[in-house]
């Protein structure tokens, strides 16, 4: 009887320990799932166009533009080939329109607000497409990272909605000051944001 009394204590403490064990486990599992399913729709809150850049005025230049959208926020990241070494300038334009041979089809710098052209953050104020310049190394290879609250991807809101505008890389260097563009000179590269 009393090694009945054994194995039945032995048993009981043994399925109590598994049981406690598996609770575990559990808890775990389900906490990586939620863990998962929270960067899973942090993820589907962002939203990310890609773009290719197309030549222009007779240039090499290649490249490629991400945007991506995420809690208020805008970032730009680009990255070009084909380029001569040195600063280039590069804006937002009004139209998602790269027909053009030389892409002034594109029209003006984007500029819902009414404001002169100038250096981003400027206090006499700037076109919300005046990105500003980058430098090209001596192989014509360029990164350029912009970020901001003043942008929008698909929101709407005319003085914020970057869709429907182009990017336009400029030969030339913008000065901030020379009125409307800041004479950066021909348009060698572009790319219409439509979604």
């Amino acid at each position: 009887m009393k090694k009945f009394q054994i194995t039945a204590l032995a048993l009981l403490f043994i399925t109590a320990f598994s049981c406690k064990q598996a609770k575990k486990e559990a808890e775990e599992t389900t906490e990586e799932v939620e863990e998962t399913i929270e960067q899973v729709a942090e993820t589907m809150k962002s939203k990310v166009i890609t773009f290719s850049m197309e030549p222009k005025s007779g240039s090499n230049v290649n490249g490629e533009v991400i945007f991506t959208e995420n809690e208020g926020n805008v970032v730009m990241r680009a990255t070009f080939t084909g380029l001569d070494e040195g600063e280039h300038a590069i804006h937002l334009h009004e139209k998602a329109d790269c027909s053009s041979d030389d892409g002034t089809s594109t029209g003006g710098h984007w500029n819902p607000t009414f404001q002169p052209h100038g250096k981003w953050g400027a206090e006499e104020g700037y076109h919300k497409g005046d990105i500003g310049n980058f430098m090209a190394d001596a192989d014509g290879n360029a990164t350029v990272e912009f970020s901001t609250d003043e942008w929008c991807i698909g929101c709407g809101d005319e003085n914020k909605d970057i869709l429907g505008k182009a990017v336009i890389v400029h030969q030339g260097v913008d000065d901030f000051t020379s009125q409307p563009s800041g004479a950066a000179g021909a348009r060698i590269a572009c790319t219409g944001i439509i979604q």
